[in-house]
């Protein structure tokens, strides 16, 4: 299969020739034929005025207006020079671009028929023809059915009117793309060639680099998620290129960064859950066989010891297979209408005796809420597991915290104390599996799975849960729940 950067390639060189080819196109076919300047055409009238002999024809002119002999000459001048010769007076010296036609060697100008002459003051002969006396030289166009034609004359200034002129005129020239194509033919075919092939190379290198810059990065994404394949999670991608392939490898940094996460969390959970399971099997172990062996000082104790040990494994059994099923969705929710004002303050004057007995203050302050569907049971489950861990986390002498309140499209429950707080670097994992900010081992160390099971049921209400801690300061829990968690 080729490769982005050979398409990527392709496609751009593809789409240069199509681009030339049809610009080509447009312009070879919709150029139409344009008048050429008029200097060229007024150059070569004013030479052709210098093989005449002006003067002997302009008194022919005057003398006989029927030009026999002038007429015969002109006419032969015209055709031989593939020129037209026309023959004009100017009767009103105050309009002298309006005159009478007198000749036409063309003929198609009828005699004594006006003519609108528009002249060209700008335009000056490089070698103009001699003039004599009273004589001067005039450019300039007229059009006739359309079709533009390009003049020089000689006009002689008659003190009492009636000036004649004598006027040698040529259609003026058009230039097309078209012609120009023909005319040139093969001399201009090999130029054309090399110049597309220099654009073409030109086009090449600079489409190779940009591909260059889209495909660099991709590439280095890819390079990173194969070492990942390979189970090295700790590969980032330089975030380089474009804007669409610097978000791709910013999503990928970011994937990245979430399976470290999840493997880290996975490791944790192995080694978490093989040290709580082992440290209740090695009790149970011990004392049964201290028992069996008749070396146990007190048996009654003994089995006290391994009842409760197995009760604990039972709890967090139940609890793992709770959360799984919390977390794959096959746990269902019986959501009815409760009240948490009364289930917060039922909970929580239940806890009042745990309380007393480490010397706490547990202050309840709930105001009436509306009803909210929910699964009392589980909502229970939250509350014990909150009130619970603030009870067990805070000094002797310490206060806890346990209030209801009406918040923006719901409820909040709130469990706060002041005992010793959370440190900052395990917020992030507060709600994670088997995790637990107190390491040390002990009777009254918890499963870790408490928070993680509360996390799971405000989810599946529609709910959020949020922790502040200040280290030192104490600890907050948020729980809100929509009014409607269907």
């Amino acid at each position: 299969m080729q490769s982005l950067r050979f398409r990527l390639l392709i496609s751009y060189l593809l789409l240069l020739v199509v681009t030339i080819g049809a610009i080509g196109v447009a312009i070879f076919f919709t150029t139409g034929a344009r008048p050429m300047p008029p200097q060229q055409t007024y150059d070569r009238l004013a030479a052709l005025m210098r093989g005449l002999n002006l003067t002997n024809l302009i008194i022919e002119f005057r003398r006989n207006r029927e030009v026999v002999t002038g007429g015969e000459l002109l006419a032969s001048f015209a055709e031989t020079r593939d020129v037209r010769v026309i023959g004009i007076t100017l009767s009103n010296m105050e309009d002298p671009n309006h005159v009478i036609v007198v000749y036409d060697s063309a003929g198609t100008l009828e005699r004594d028929q006006p003519l609108t002459l528009h002249r060209d003051e700008n335009y000056r002969a490089p070698t103009p023809p001699v003039l004599q006396d009273r004589q001067r030289l005039i450019y300039g166009s007229f059009l006739e059915d359309g079709q533009e034609w390009l003049f020089a004359a000689v006009v002689e200034n008659r003190p009492r009117g009636g000036n004649i002129a004598l006027m040698v005129a040529s259609e003026r020239p058009t230039e097309s793309l078209q012609q120009l194509l023909l005319d040139l033919g093969a001399d201009l075919s090999f130029p054309v060639i090399q110049g597309v092939g220099i654009g073409v190379v030109i086009a090449t290198l600079l489409a190779i680099a940009i591909t260059r810059t889209i495909d660099k990065p991709l590439r280095n994404v890819s390079q990173a998620a194969a070492a990942i394949a390979q189970g090295d999670f700790d590969q980032q991608a330089p975030i380089s290129g474009p804007k669409e392939v610097r978000n791709v490898a910013e999503a990928f940094n970011h994937m990245s960064a979430e399976v470290r996460a999840a493997q880290q969390a996975q490791r944790d959970f192995m080694a978490n859950v093989s040290h709580d399971l082992k440290t209740p099997l090695t009790s149970i172990q011990g004392y049964s066989q201290a028992i069996i062996d008749g070396t146990a000082k007190n048996p009654a104790r003994a089995a006290e010891i391994i009842y409760d040990e197995a009760s604990r494994l039972t709890r967090m059994v139940i609890q793992l297979t709770d959360l799984a099923r919390m977390q794959a969705g096959q746990l269902s929710m019986h959501k009815v209408p409760i009240n948490l004002s009364e289930i917060t303050r039922t909970v929580a004057q239940n806890m009042l005796v745990v309380a007393r007995k480490k010397n706490i203050s547990l202050q309840i302050d709930v105001q009436p809420l509306p009803p909210i569907k929910a699964d009392g049971d589980r909502i229970v489950q939250v509350l014990n597991n909150l009130v619970g861990n603030a009870i067990k986390y805070t000094q002797p002498g310490g206060r806890v915290l346990v209030r209801t309140r009406e918040a923006q499209n719901g409820v909040e429950l709130i469990v706060s104390d002041n005992g010793p707080g959370i440190p900052e670097k395990d917020l992030p994992r507060i709600f994670e599996r088997f995790y637990q900010v107190d390491k040390t081992r002990g009777p009254s160390r918890g499963t870790g799975l408490g928070l993680a099971i509360t996390h799971e049921i405000v989810q599946m209400h529609n709910g959020k849960i949020n922790v502040q801690s200040i280290e030192g300061h104490g600890t907050q829990f948020t729980v809100w729940l929509p009014m409607d968690t269907t």
